[in-house]
């Protein structure tokens, strides 16, 4: 790990952040100081860039107050999604018998697995099974037979075991899928299967081919393993403080939590705000019933009484 970056380091003219556990508070709200450090980025020239897990369709609502009208990499890197003109400019979707064929072999060394997906396009919706969650979540739906999840074209499967814990169904999934298709952990209980070769690296790479930029231009914010290639990929990586043990190992900096501003805290150093300009002392009036100076009193407390000279 490298020691964090100081003042004197030049500025980064891309700053890409993970959404959840990383940009957003636990209310999936943003801080004022953190909205305010994201301006003056803006201000001082550098691009800031949504790299996150959620689809497209699954965002918008979380980036509206923020202003964000640029391009963001969404679905783990499976989208590229110009949030300004709500369009989606690029999408890959997984292969389903490829996939399936998969899941039976996890299956038979794990016992019964819990299911999601996440169906293709702009207005893609999260499809779960029962056991997937306790609660369904806003803007899931539940189905009720594991068939009804394979009805439409798919971007990525989200695995549950009753069995195992996530980071080793994850290690499992890994070893079961190899090359096929990529396997990524994006938060508690969410073990993700998504098309060959896609990530956020994939994504951030195929973002600044489009808008102009380089790694060597970026600085990346990220909390769970599925932000290891994106902070691989940049020129430096900060893991949040609340960050997986795994992404922490990968990272070049640690920052405070998302509860504590970590973002803003790195930016703040990175992008510091102006210096304040003293305040100038108001000039003597001309009116003559003004005094132009304190009475006496005044000035017998604020200025020292000066020494008498030395008898010579």
């Amino acid at each position: 790990m490298t020691a964090p970056l100081h003042d004197h380091t030049p500025r980064f003219g891309v700053v890409a952040t993970d959404l959840d556990g990383t940009l957003l508070r636990g209310d999936l709200s943003v801080s004022p100081r953190t909205r305010a450090a994201l301006t003056r980025v803006s201000a001082l020239g550098a691009r800031h860039l949504i790299v996150t897990g959620r689809p497209a369709a699954g965002c918008r609502r979380l980036l509206e107050p923020l202003g964000y009208e640029g391009l963001a990499v969404c679905g783990q890197g499976a989208q590229l999604y110009d949030v300004g003109r709500d369009q989606l400019l690029s999408s890959a979707t997984l292969d389903q018998p490829t996939v399936r064929e998969l899941l039976d072999y996890i299956v038979e060394l794990t016992g019964p697995l819990e299911l999601a997906v996440v169906t293709a396009g702009l207005h893609g919706e999260f499809l779960v099974t029962h056991g997937f969650a306790d609660r369904v979540r806003n803007g899931w739906r539940l189905v009720e037979h594991h068939a009804d999840l394979w009805t439409s074209p798919i971007e990525k499967v989200l695995i549950r075991s009753r069995c195992l814990d996530d980071d080793r169904l994850a290690a499992l999934a890994q070893r079961v899928c190899a090359d096929r298709i990529s396997v990524t952990h994006s938060g508690e209980g969410m073990i993700e299967l998504l098309p060959a070769g896609v990530n956020k690296a994939s994504g951030l790479a195929a973002a600044a081919r489009r808008l102009g930029f380089t790694s060597a231009d970026t600085i990346a914010f990220g909390d769970m393993p599925n932000d290891i290639p994106m902070l691989a990929w940049a020129a430096h990586g900060v893991a949040m403080g609340n960050a997986h043990a795994e992404l922490r190992r990968h990272a070049d900096e640690i920052a405070p939590t998302n509860e504590e501003d970590g973002v803003a805290a790195v930016l703040d150093r990175l992008f510091p705000p102006a210096p304040a300009h003293p305040r100038s002392a108001p000039p003597l009036t001309d009116h003559p019933e003004s005094e132009p100076y304190p009475c006496p009193s005044l000035v017998a407390l604020e200025r020292p009484e000066e020494p008498a000279p030395p008898v010579i």
